[in-house]
């Protein structure tokens, strides 16, 4: 099994900055994509950025140019720096990732529990 643990939410003021830092732990031998999605009340989950063990990207639309997706592979952790934030970025934000453990088993989708972030002046 892998774990998935979620930091660096909290509440910031419009057009603040926020890291959010989730680390896997568990029995891995390999993370394939690693992703950030968030969900607000009311409205359906969504992905906001996702990124490839080779380090490639992908952005919403919503918020390219304002957050940055990284991983550390070492750490088997992931990041979502969060700049210029707005109201609408108010959130549950998840963490996601492709994992498996070992070499012949096949990749599965874990998530961790999610850190809300709220954007409120």
């Amino acid at each position: 099994q892998v774990q998935l643990v979620e930091s660096g939410g909290g509440l910031v003021q419009p057009g603040g900055s926020l890291r959010l830092s989730c680390a896997a732990s568990g029995s891995i031998f390999s993370i394939g994509l690693m992703r950030w999605y968030r969900h607000a009340p009311g409205k359906q989950r969504d992905l906001v950025a996702a990124i490839a063990s080779a380090g490639n990207t992908n952005y919403a639309d919503s918020v390219k140019g304002r957050f940055t997706i990284s991983r550390d592979n070492a750490k088997n952790a992931v990041y979502l720096q969060m700049n210029s934030l707005k109201p609408e970025d108010t959130a549950v934000y998840l963490c996601n990732a492709d994992a498996r453990s070992s070499r012949y088993d096949y990749f599965r989708s874990y998530w961790g529990q999610g850190t809300q972030v709220t954007v409120s002046s």
